[in-house]
């Protein structure tokens, strides 16, 4: 569902390279954006999209870097006990 919040566009001038240039007319006619703009948008999205991700996958890894030996060997311990858990409800 689109809100109106999201449809409000905000008017900017930017100078690009050429590279830059050809690269979204090529993105919108690829995609069939109605506009530069509009593949603009679609290439920020993208990028905002992977880096939402990578921080989320950096949020992992700097909580399981922090785990304690100990805190690991419980982890492993409850990984286990749900496995016979799992396996029990199977069958």
């Amino acid at each position: 569902m689109i809100t109106t919040e999201s449809t409000r566009k905000v008017k900017k001038s930017f100078s690009i390279s050429p590279e830059s240039e050809s690269f979204i007319r090529k993105t919108r006619e690829e995609r069939g954006a109605g506009s530069e703009s509009e593949a603009l948008d679609l290439l920020l999205s993208e990028l905002m999209a992977l880096q939402h991700r990578r921080e989320i996958e950096a949020a992992y890894t700097d909580y399981y870097d922090s785990l304690t030996d100990k805190d690991v060997a419980e982890e492993r311990e409850w990984g286990a006990f749900a496995e016979t858990q799992l396996a029990d409800g199977v069958r």
